[in-house]
């Protein structure tokens, strides 16, 4: 697995990351436990995912989810606007995003139903990309400034947001993967309740299929297992209870399903890098640690 870069030592504090680069030589591999957005600009490059390497081209928009990883190679003047948004922040302060339609398709369903594991890449028309690339720098700035304005800075951040979102090229959205209907069906109903004891036969029963059908249909569009799912589902609603409650971790462990408390710290440890009691201890000094990847989510084979 590439190296995971992590939003606690990135992100100083605030939810927001942005930064305007230009590269002539090749980022290796890498993930990410923070939501990352690239816009590519003028010059050449290859990026590099699970799905192989492809020319990048400018105007692409690549948006990955926490846990997915990508990197560049042979690059040659290329220039790559990041803006990237803390994990936490979009489970905190910035959560309201996933309440706007297009803001929800572009962060969060089209990295699921790209297929690629987390990884979408979509395209905006050039006076789009070049819109974008002016508001990242700007949003870099306001972030370096010398008196923080987290005013300011949200309000850049939508604005690159519905930039991309408006400029966005609808022939080439359609050639992209949808979710499978049982996957989007299994998704809404373990979000629903991520605490009832979930056991793939169940799941596999409630949309009709096999459950080893349903299984490589969910790692093919999500990259994970449902029990993988629900796992990484209740880890990060355990994370929001630490962080925001005065809730024993032992109560916190019962209220998203794992009522063994030694089962639940392990399980939360495996998925996010740190104890229950350390994660509530940096969560509250502002230095969030990182969630998952895909790959160790997937150490939930036979339990949720």
């Amino acid at each position: 697995m590439p190296a995971t870069l992590h939003e606690h030592a990135l992100f100083a504090g605030d939810p927001v990351l942005a930064g305007v680069h230009h590269l002539n030589s090749g980022i290796e591999p890498h993930a990410h436990d923070f939501l990352e957005i690239a816009v590519i600009g003028t010059g050449h490059g290859r990026h590099v995912t699970s799905q192989g390497e492809h020319p990048l081209r400018r105007g692409q928009v690549i948006v990955l989810r926490p846990g997915a990883w990508h990197g560049f190679r042979d690059c040659t003047d290329l220039t790559v606007a990041n803006c990237c948004l803390s994990a936490q922040a979009l489970r905190g302060e910035l959560a309201a995003l996933h309440d706007i339609p297009m803001l929800r398709r572009l962060l969060w369903t089209d990295p699921v139903a790209s297929g690629t594991h987390g990884v979408a890449v979509t395209s905006v028309d050039p006076a789009a990309a070049e819109e974008a690339l002016a508001e990242i720098d700007l949003l870099e700035r306001d972030l370096g400034a010398d008196q923080r304005r987290p005013g300011r800075v949200l309000g850049r951040l939508i604005t690159v947001l519905g930039v991309l979102a408006d400029g966005r090229e609808p022939e080439r959205q359609t050639r992209e993967a949808t979710v499978h209907p049982a996957v989007s069906a299994t998704i809404a109903r373990i979000e629903a309740a991520p605490a009832h004891p979930w056991r793939l036969d169940d799941l596999a029963r409630a949309v009709s299929l096999d459950p080893a059908h349903l299984g490589r249909l969910f790692r093919r569009h999500v990259g994970l297992t449902p029990l993988g799912f629900l796992a990484r589902l209740r880890a990060e609603r355990a994370a929001t209870l630490l962080a925001h409650s005065s809730l024993p971790a032992a109560r916190v462990g019962a209220a998203v399903g794992w009522d063994d408390p030694t089962y639940f710290a392990r399980r939360f440890r495996t998925l996010v890098g740190l104890t229950p009691t350390e994660y509530r201890r940096r969560s509250r000094s502002a230095t969030p640690p990182r969630l998952s990847t895909p790959a160790e989510a997937t150490g939930e084979r036979e339990r949720s």
